[in-house]
C-alpha cells in the first residue's frame, strides 16, 4: 500500500470545526496522483500519450472526523484491475490520534479521443504495474 501524508488545513474545515466531507475526496485525488507518480506512470505521462483517466464511481464511508491541524495519511492500493477498469481502495488514518477515519474507493476508466481504451495497448508500462499490484491484492485477500 502506498501512503501519502499531509496535515489538515484551516480552509478545509466546515462550520462545525471538522474537515468538510468534500475535502476527503480531494485528499484521495492528491494521494492517487502521488501513487501513480511513485509507480513511474504519473498523470502527466499518461496525458502526454493522449489518455485521460476519469473517475466513473466513488464511494466514501466516514468513520471519524479529521480536525484542523491534525496530521493524517491516505493509504492507496489497487483493489481491482481488469485491464479496462481500475478500482483503487483508500484508507484515511489520523496520525495525531491513530484512528481510522475513512474507507473509500474510486473506479476509473481510460479514454483516448473520448473512447474507452485498453492500457495494455496504450499504456503498457502502467498496465504491467497495475496487473502485478492487482494480482498481489488478490493473493493478500486469500
Amino acid at each position: 500500500m502506498f501512503v501519502y501524508g499531509r496535515k489538515a488545513q484551516y480552509h478545509e474545515t466546515d462550520q462545525m470545526g471538522v474537515i468538510h466531507h468534500a475535502s476527503y475526496v480531494k485528499w484521495m485525488e492528491e494521494a492517487r496522483v502521488a501513487f501513480l507518480d511513485a509507480l513511474g506512470c504519473g498523470y502527466e505521462e499518461i496525458e502526454r500519450q493522449g489518455v485521460v483517466v476519469p473517475v466513473i464511481e466513488i464511494a466514501v464511508s466516514y468513520k471519524k472526523p479529521v480536525r484542523f491541524a491534525e496530521s493524517f495519511e491516505v493509504g492507496v492500493r489497487v483493489a481491482r484491475y481488469n485491464g479496462r477498469i481500475l478500482e483503487l481502495g483508500y484508507t484515511i488514518r489520523n496520525r495525531t490520534q491513530g484512528t481510522l477515519c475513512t474507507v473509500a474507493s474510486s473506479k476509473h476508466c481510460f479514454l483516448k479521443d473520448g473512447r474507452m481504451v485498453s492500457p495494455k495497448t496504450e499504456l503498457p508500462a502502467l498496465h504491467a504495474v497495475l496487473t502485478r499490484l492487482s494480482e498481489e491484492e488478490k493473493e493478500d485477500a486469500q
